[in-house]
């Protein structure tokens, strides 16, 4: 029997989630009906001279919200992370190799070009093309072809199963594109705005489209979206008025805001995390012990209680969080141990080592988590040399380019699409530069799996192998909170990321 998702199957649930949504994102007021026109500006915490309008290229969260505004994909998210038909009424598979996907009708480009399977297959495949440098190049090498089997028929074919598809093709990435675009200076979607200005690093302007293939959305006129690094200017800016709705609100300013009659806030459980990177192509950073030790270095309780206040949850070195199915509750949770540290860096020899660490407020804590990383290591006779650059350049200029540095990695949708884009050898994200082959194999292993089971024992091993032996050290998982006008309305939690896993353009309407 075909597994099949559609839109006359997905509708109930669809408005399930909003309703359910909309409660908890009105702080329990009664949402009135959805009004049409107003502006609002928006503040995310982080743009770059390198934000885009490719989404094969987005990096960043404000890329993401940028591309979700501009562009549709063949599926979306509802509250719960499950896929529902987006551009896609339907989509169908018998084995979860060979899937086949039925276009709406009547969907229009911006420029006025119609949507058909032609800019689908395109889009797709142009993931696996190096020349592109999408970030979603590993993911998409399990796209072995893709072919237009009617005007607005697909067939994307597998290299093997992996019933996870339709909910990684919502992801930002992966939304849809006109056939033969190469050309990234202007913007030519689907999606629910018109891009109207675009300076990278500076800000964007969007205005309602009003050919969306959604009746009545989006309800919103027009949306500025701009950048505001620093998190008590962002929080000012809000309860000041001149935003309406920010990300990454910093826990110890929660109280604030909620303090003010004409703003509230609201918190998503997230994998979320900021790691301590530790580059294998270093003489001391890549020396296992060195790497064993810094994670005994981590203070997770004092990271999760003094930084985050209480949002965050205890993680343990590897990227799946406690709330996943997938989670692996066998391995033991890593404490904080400097003597344990101090060990392991003598049998190193590098006690007494002065090594530079990078932060940013751009990875989000980091300079408080290297703060206090500094402090634990200079106690155990490490000598940490902790350099803050701005937010501006640090994604291209720092991160990944020196020994020690933080990222910062968003929620993903799946196990597989985690593992996939940082921990995979080849993956253009994989932080630490590692290399395991059993690991690689596992990933793959997994990713054919049919049986649940099976799937939930690989990827608890692939969690112990990264554990043990990953680059990386996470401490926490980092709660999503979001600030916002109380007249802004429609907003409900997607745990993928703030503002609605960046999609809240087409949700939200101005009660004002």
């Amino acid at each position: 029997m075909a597994n099949v998702i559609s839109s006359d199957l997905s509708r109930r649930m669809l408005l399930g989630g909003l309703a359910a949504g909309m409660t908890m994102g009105s702080a329990g007021r009664v949402i009135g009906q959805p009004r049409i026109g107003g502006r609002i500006r928006v503040a995310s915490v982080a743009a770059s001279t390198a934000d885009t309008l490719d989404p094969a290229k987005g990096n960043l969260s404000t890329d993401y919200m940028r591309l979700y505004l501009l562009y549709s994909g063949l599926t979306q998210y509802d509250g719960q992370l499950r896929a529902l038909p987006g551009l896609a009424e339907r989509i169908e598979t018998r084995d979860n190799i060979v899937w086949h996907f039925r276009l709406r009708k009547g969907v229009h480009f911006h420029n006025g070009k119609p949507l058909t399977a032609d800019d689908v297959v395109y889009s797709l495949m142009r993931h696996r093309d190096p020349a592109t440098g999408s970030k979603m190049q590993a993911v998409a090498e399990q796209f072995s072809s893709a072919r237009k089997t009617g005007p607005l028929d697909v067939e994307l074919r597998l290299t093997g199963p992996n019933s996870d598809l339709p909910v990684i093709l919502a992801q930002p990435h992966f939304l849809i594109v006109e056939n033969g675009r190469r050309d990234f200076s202007v913007a030519n979607g689907t999606g629910p705005f018109i891009c109207h200005a675009f300076a990278p690093g500076i800000r964007t302007i969007v205005r309602r489209n009003p050919n969306y293939w959604k009746p009545g959305r989006p309800y919103l006129d027009e949306i500025e979206v701009i950048a505001i690094s620093d998190e008590l200017s962002r929080v000012n800016a809000l309860l000041s008025g001149d935003v309406q709705m920010i990300n990454a609100v910093s826990p110890g300013s929660v109280k604030r805001v909620r303090a003010s009659p004409n703003h509230a806030v609201m918190e998503t459980k997230s994998g979320l995390f900021t790691d301590l990177i530790m580059r294998h192509n270093h003489p001391a950073t890549g020396n296992p012990d060195f790497v064993m030790a810094m994670k005994y270095l981590l203070d997770r309780e004092l990271i999760k209680r003094a930084l985050f206040r209480g949002y965050a949850t205890i993680a343990n070195d590897h990227p799946v969080p406690p709330f996943s199915p997938y989670y692996n509750p066998d391995i033991p949770q890593r404490s904080f141990d400097p003597d344990r540290a101090r060990f392991l860096l003598k049998r190193a020899g590098l006690l007494n080592t002065r090594l530079p660490v990078y932060v940013s407020p751009a990875a989000n804590m980091s300079v408080d988590m290297g703060s206090i990383l500094q402090e634990h290591a200079a106690q155990i006779g490490l000598d940490l040399a902790i350099n803050r650059v701005p937010s501006d350049g640090y994604w291209a200029s720092h991160w990944m380019k020196h020994p020690l540095t933080f990222g910062n990695v968003n929620p993903r949708p799946t196990v597989d699409m985690m593992f996939s884009l940082f921990f995979q050898s080849k993956a253009l994200s994989n932080e630490s530069g590692w290399n395991n082959g059993r690991f690689d194999r596992l990933l793959l292993e997994a990713r054919r799996s049919t049986d649940e089971a099976q799937r939930k024992a690989i990827y608890g091993e692939m969690q112990w192998i990264v554990h043990q032996h990953g680059g990386v050290g996470i401490p926490v998982f980092i709660s999503l909170i979001d600030g916002f006008d109380r007249r802004l309305k429609g907003i409900f939690p997607i745990p993928l990321g703030g503002f609605m896993a960046y999609t809240f353009g087409e949700h939200v309407w101005w009660d004002a």
